[in-house]
């Protein structure tokens, strides 16, 4: 398996340095497996939103690397989770954070807006906001 950094996956998006989008989309169509860390999606998610992309943008684009046969990053399953809170207005980072506790029981946080999105999105685990 070939690990990938964010600017093969943002150049592979982005499209926005010819040269550098060929060559990253010419690796993604090898006959290897390839794979990034959650921090790379983390990064690979800000990185497109710096370069001016919005929510539904960036939602189509990891669903696009997701859909790819050859493309298995770590932890697929949280990332799927912070993807679907992400696309109902969660921030991704935060998303990613409580995807990744799911066996917990609880999350807590001094974050208001996040305690009331995922008390009504259902997310789990539960988030409890702390008062100072």
């Amino acid at each position: 398996m070939i690990a990938l950094d964010t600017n093969i996956l943002a150049r592979f998006l982005l499209n926005n340095d010819a040269g550098q989008a060929r060559a990253a989309a010419h690796l993604l169509a090898q006959k290897q497996t390839f794979t990034a860390p959650l921090s790379v999606m983390l990064e690979l998610v800000w990185v497109l939103k710096v370069n001016g992309c919005a929510r539904e943008e960036i939602a189509k684009g990891l669903r696009l690397l997701f859909g790819l046969s050859n493309f298995k990053p770590r932890q697929f399953e949280a990332l799927c989770y912070a993807l679907q809170w992400f696309e109902q207005g969660m921030d991704f980072g935060d998303a990613l954070h409580l995807a990744q506790s799911t066996d917990e029981e609880r999350f807590c946080t001094f974050d208001k807006p996040l305690g009331k999105l995922a008390k009504s999105l259902g997310a789990m685990p539960k988030v409890d906001v702390l008062r100072a």
